[in-house]
């Protein structure tokens, strides 16, 4: 027998092999799925603009999502919302450096020593179940009508989420990590810096998602407070003209800035924890 008949005979009695599952392209596949999650908003969406054109929903009540859109462009191009948007940011900047700094001290001073604690934690815990329209009046009397009763609303509602979750982290470090720093030699400064701090970082950063959340929900009731300018100005204004539009595009901007915000911790996270090997992967 030649050797190509016995290669054509071993090829026929060999066992056949399964057919791999042809695989699309790489993301190919996730492609459609992609946009499926928005589908559900987009009828939504569609059945509101039908409504609104058959009747159904008046504009006093709700405005159609296409005027809302053309209201939106109106006041950016009259310069109207890029303005009162400035001065909202101006706002929850100023409001969160001096939240998150105060947040960061004093879980620093809670979390790193006993004493701390028994000082600073007590009092912390009792002044973040105040609401927020409780301390309006308050806050009112003493810094007048300004910009720092504002600022010093969004200070505190940032500061409460930074606070409690670096506290958490800090009192959260794994002894044997602790134990393992002490084993090299560390002194107490060199572990709070190198294994406590680092261990805390993540808990801190989750912290700061949460401020920056808190800090525009405080802003929302800051700027009821004899606002001249700001977003929230903007929808009071649009709701004594009964502007259902203007209402809904001052919502969609805080919606907006909230999912930036959180964006961007995102970012920070994605550099500052490139460390941890589930962020690697993801």
């Amino acid at each position: 027998m030649s050797d190509t008949h016995a290669i054509g005979a071993r090829r026929a009695l060999a066992p056949a092999r399964p057919r791999e599952a042809v695989r699309p392209p790489n993301g190919a596949g996730f492609g459609l799925s992609r946009y499926k999650r928005f589908a559900s908003s987009i009828v939504i969406l569609l059945l509101w603009q039908g409504a609104s054109m058959a009747g159904l929903i008046a504009p006093r009540t709700l405005a159609a999502p296409t005027t809302i859109v053309a209201t939106a462009w109106e006041l950016i191009l009259s310069g109207e919302l890029p303005h009162n948007l400035l001065v909202s940011l101006g706002r929850v900047a100023a409001g969160l450096v001096i939240g998150v700094s105060s947040g960061v001290t004093l879980a620093l001073i809670a979390g790193l020593s006993k004493r701390g604690e028994e000082i600073v934690d007590a009092p912390m815990q009792m002044l973040r179940t105040l609401p927020f329209l409780a301390l309006v009046p308050l806050f009112i009397l003493w810094f007048g009508i300004g910009e720092a009763p504002k600022i010093a609303l969004v200070s505190l509602g940032s500061a409460f989420p930074v606070y409690l979750t670096l506290f958490a982290g800090i009192r959260g470090t794994d002894p044997k990590l602790m134990e393992a720093g002490r084993v090299f030699g560390l002194d107490r400064a060199g572990l709070i810096r190198h294994v406590v701090l680092p261990g805390a970082l993540p808990s801190g950063l989750v912290g700061l998602r949460y401020a920056l959340g808190s800090a525009l929900l405080s802003l929302v009731i800051a700027e009821q407070i004899n606002a001249t300018a700001g977003i929230g100005f903007l929808i009071n204004d649009a709701r004594d003209f009964l502007r259902t539009d203007v209402i809904v595009v001052g919502l969609v901007v805080y919606a907006l800035l909230g999912l930036l915000a959180d964006a961007l911790v995102r970012t920070v996270e994605r550099r500052a924890l490139a460390w941890r090997p589930n962020l690697i992967k993801g």
